[in-house]
């Protein structure tokens, strides 16, 4: 059973003042010592995690643990009050706001409707960053739209109406709007959220075959802890503004993690077929059985 704390099961210290720029520009995404709250709230508090190009990353944790605050500081859309967030070796503070759209996009949980829109116009508003507002004026997809478009096999409806569509078919017209970003890292805050079943799959399966595909860096929150198992290759757990756990999913899901994360007692098993834990969630925890938890993990 792997260690569960603050610092999480991977946690080495504090980074080595000797590392070199180099040394960091092979991580895709350096989170370093970062904290971020607001009067009277303290959101995140010295976060440390590095992702490596490529690399597929599921966020869990419990409502207002701070996983979609840690996915807006990657974007560039916060400013942390301690430590710093690097993109391929540079500090996001010190680029603008459409640099850093050309570096990493950013699926948000929720958009506001988009009444008049159609698909196409829609997926064309992920092509600002590069092309700027004048560029954004001209008529016709480029290149990379297009192929948005039909990565997500979405091109077939590039005439519909957004409003139109269904929940699924929505979130897919999203995504295809993140990719026509062109960027190389992708990070999608509750991807799923809203979504039936099937459409869950879908979508989740998409992003998969895309990250194959584009070599793309992935970091997600979910809230199923069994589709962070499946679909990527490490889990974050974060509790309370902290790293609680970090490491592959076949070693931190565990009945632990289940109890003293995601506040719920249950058992974990293995899926006969692909070889990912399975989880069972039996019932959740007593308050008073979170704050033993929490004195287990302090």
């Amino acid at each position: 059973m792997p260690q569960i704390s603050d610092t999480g099961v991977r946690e080495t210290g504090p980074p080595d003042p000797a590392d070199t720029a180099a040394v960091r520009a092979r991580d895709a995404i350096s989170v370093d010592g970062v904290s971020f709250g607001y009067p009277g709230r303290t959101v995140l508090a010295d976060i440390r995690l590095r992702v490596a190009p490529g690399e597929s990353v599921a966020l869990v944790g419990l409502n207002g643990c701070g996983k979609s605050t840690l996915l807006r500081l990657v974007a560039g859309l916060l400013r942390p009050s301690a430590g710093r967030v690097l993109l391929d070796g540079e500090d996001v503070a010190r680029l603008s706001r459409r640099a850093t759209a050309r570096r990493v996009a950013l699926l948000h949980q929720s958009s506001p409707s988009v009444p008049g829109m159609t698909v196409r116009q829609l997926v064309r508003q992920g092509r600002y960053a590069a092309r700027g507002p004048l560029g954004m004026l001209r008529e016709g997809d480029d290149e990379v739209c297009a192929r948005a478009l039909a990565d997500v096999g979405v091109a077939d409806w590039s005439d519909r109406m957004v409003d139109s569509l269904s929940g699924g078919e929505r979130q897919r017209v999203r995504l295809a709007m993140s990719l026509a970003q062109d960027t190389g890292v992708l990070l999608l805050d509750e991807p799923t959220t809203y979504l039936d079943l099937r459409h869950q799959l879908e979508v989740l399966q998409t992003v998969v075959r895309l990250r194959e595909e584009r070599s793309l860096t992935v970091v997600m929150v979910l809230h199923d802890l069994g589709h962070a198992a499946r679909f990527a290759d490490r889990i974050v757990a974060l509790r309370g503004g902290r790293v609680a756990a970090d490491g592959p999913p076949g070693r931190i899901v565990t009945p632990r993690l289940l109890a003293e994360v995601l506040g719920v007692a249950g058992r974990v098993g293995t899926d006969p077929v692909g070889g990912w834990p399975v989880c069972y969630p039996d019932h959740p925890l007593p308050p008073g059985e979170l704050l033993r938890n929490d004195n287990r993990i302090h």
